[in-house]
């Protein structure tokens, strides 16, 4: 069987764009294949169970035809989401395993999530897969009463992303991005700000002594998100910005306006805002070829 793999794309002779190949691993196309050989599955066999599953989602995208099958094994095609889907059933195969054979590195969501920047303050809702890129030696331990120098014990220890957080999360609990152009809660969460959000906690109506041990909170409203103070009267609510970001107090109706995410009880940040602006990203426009 011949061996290679996907390293990029090239363009066909009629002008669309296929995957290239680098002669090291099988390709997406050919792995598909030996799954349906693995199972003695002719290609009738799988045009017809695909039938059955776009007939039972009522979506006729889900069907593969059997010149189509036929492209993506043995012509680089890619796979609608679609029609991916029902491969993976009829294969028995992960969903997100085939993804990474065509180059969608499910596992590194997270990362890019913190690579790409955006204006607006947002809940972030990425599911973390895998296991860590590297396993951990016996000693590896974190006093969390004492300072600790991170970069040190995890030197060596290869790629831990936001996946290392898995061993300290807790039921109820998620994350939020400060929006780069968001300074209504500067200079206590900077813009690009990662907050971790308690979503069990309640406004407080009081039991602080300065602003450094005030609640904040996250909430979302219609056409975005917002994070700050709070003093909540009856059914009024007022988001207050931190004095310092010259922002006035936002009002409104609770629960109808706006609705509490949670307490933010955790947060990673750059000391310099201005930093965010690296992380900006121009949107890419590229189109794969879609079977």
């Amino acid at each position: 069987m011949p061996v290679s793999t996907y390293a990029g794309f090239a363009s066909g002779a009629d002008g669309r764009r296929r995957f290239s190949e680098d002669h090291t691993m099988e390709r997406p196309g050919e792995k598909l294949k030996r799954a349906r050989e693995r199972l003695k599955l002719t290609y009738r066999d799988v045009e017809e169970a695909s039938q059955r599953i776009a007939a039972r989602v009522g979506n006729s995208e889900f069907g593969i035809a059997l010149s189509r099958l036929a492209d993506i094994e043995n012509k680089g095609t890619v796979p609608t989401i679609y029609r991916l889907y029902t491969l993976c059933a009829i294969y028995r195969l992960e969903f997100d395993d085939v993804l990474a054979w065509y180059g969608v590195p499910l596992d590194q969501m997270a990362r890019e999530v913190l690579g790409v920047g955006l204006a607006e303050t947002h809940e972030v809702r990425i599911k973390t897969r895998g296991a860590i890129a590297a396993p951990l030696p016996r000693d590896f331990e974190i006093d969390l009463d004492k300072t600790t120098f991170l970069s040190r014990l995890l030197q060596g220890w290869g790629s831990l992303p936001l996946r290392f957080l898995n061993g300290l999360e807790l039921p109820g609990y998620r994350y939020g991005l400060i929006g780069l152009e968001d300074r209504s809660m500067h200079p206590i969460l900077h813009p690009g700000s990662l907050v971790l959000i308690d979503d069990r906690a309640r406004i407080s109506s009081g039991g602080w002594t300065s602003e450094s041990d005030r609640p904040i909170y996250f909430f979302e409203r219609r056409g975005g998100y917002l994070c700050g103070w709070c003093d909540l009267t009856d059914d009024q609510l007022v988001v207050i910005p931190h004095p310092s970001s010259q922002r006035k107090p936002s009002v409104f109706k609770y629960p109808s306006e706006i609705d509490l995410i949670g307490q933010v009880t955790g947060v990673a940040m750059l000391l310099e805002s201005a930093k965010g602006s690296r992380f900006r990203s121009p949107g890419l426009k590229s189109k794969s070829p879609a079977a």
